[in-house]
């Protein structure tokens, strides 16, 4: 898989095999890692003032994902996120 592009939309799969579509809102370099921040493309077309729900996926060395290890680690991708939003604001 090649690096993924914010706008990018791509089908996952959870743990009982539903297929949604996700959308990359934001791609993350930390450490030398890469993260990308998604929501589902269906929450992304409802236009309100909630927040929707954002996750962030790790991209391993063959730009597969990967899951986040630890909490330290999300956090980490958390914060990094959220200093990028308030910097584009």
């Amino acid at each position: 898989m090649e690096k993924m592009e914010v706008g990018e939309v791509f089908t996952i799969s959870d743990e009982s095999e539903i297929e949604q579509e996700v959308e990359v809102i934001a791609t993350l370099n930390i450490d030398g890692s890469d993260y990308v921040a998604v929501s589902f493309v269906e929450d992304l077309k409802i236009s309100t003032d909630e927040e929707i729900d954002i996750f962030f996926l790790k991209l391993d060395e063959d730009g597969d994902f990967a899951a986040i290890e630890s909490d330290e680690e999300f956090e980490k991708v958390s914060v990094a996120f959220d200093e990028g939003m308030i910097e584009e604001e």
